[in-house]
């Protein structure tokens, strides 16, 4: 098991994305730090079952003050993190002259700055060990842009940024920073889109999910979190030490058109 001792900080781990993640780092032997607002009690018995360690954190990842609680808690019972991903998102989708100030604040704060609280406060422990991975879940929408998604797609090409400078800074040191930029994956996120374009077209869900790959996806299928959790495991792993501020895309050839 590649990351046998280390522990690693998955944010929005609850369900969907994260919890994938956070299943396929505990297989790699990594003690896990759970944090989000959904089902913590399963998430935490499906990771223990993997045969990690396991606690929970219900950080609001808008807060900093709480972003610091979470990462103190984790040097308390682990010393530190090696490992932080960084999944948690939410998204409204408007035009820019109805968006709501409110949602653009929450969603910069969690997708964006969320991301710059942790890396910030996990770092020193990095550099002392010689030794991390950050990985920023951003999006396609973080390499290109759709239209009613103004603070989603901000967010994400600024994580994408972020990303990139913290592995300058780091290089050379053992510790690498990446983002991985899914295209569409079936999360309860997209399917509040598929639902809202279904009721919009007064077609049934099947056909709107149909509509929704085929202008974007060329692969005409969703991305699972399987897959991206795989990818977040080889960007941990020995293999891939010298990849390093990249930004890559699990989209079905989305940004290839």
């Amino acid at each position: 098991m590649s990351l046998s001792g280390k522990t690693a900080l998955v944010t929005g781990s609850t369900s969907g994305i994260g919890l994938a993640i956070a299943c396929a780092l505990a297989r790699e032997g990594a003690n896990l730090v759970i944090n989000g607002f959904g089902d913590y009690a399963s998430a935490v018995e499906q990771v223990s079952a993997l045969g990690a360690q396991a606690i929970y954190s219900a950080a609001d990842m808008r807060r900093p003050d709480e972003i610091a609680q979470m990462m103190a808690e984790a040097g308390e019972r682990y010393g530190g993190v090696d490992v932080v991903v960084n999944n948690a998102g939410i998204q409204h989708t408007a035009p820019v002259e109805a968006f709501p100030i409110e949602k653009w604040d929450d969603i910069l704060a969690i997708n964006l700055t969320s991301a710059f609280h942790t890396t910030r406060l996990a770092l020193p422990r990095m550099r002392e060990r010689g030794w991390g991975r950050i990985v920023n879940v951003a999006s396609v929408h973080g390499l290109v842009a759709s239209a009613h998604k103004s603070a989603y797609v901000a967010a994400k090409h600024g994580l994408v940024g972020f990303t990139k400078t913290v592995a300058l800074e780091t290089a050379g040191q053992s510790i690498t920073c990446n983002a991985i930029c899914p295209g569409w994956v079936l999360t309860p996120l997209v399917q509040k889109q598929i639902e809202a374009r279904a009721a919009a077209d007064g077609i049934d869900i099947e056909a709107a999910t149909r509509i929704i790959l085929r202008e974007k996806q060329p692969s005409g299928q969703f991305v699972s979190a399987d897959e991206l959790a795989a990818l977040v495991v080889f960007l941990c792993g020995d293999a891939a030490k010298q990849v390093n501020g990249a930004a890559w895309n699990v989209d079905g050839g989305w940004v290839a058109q």
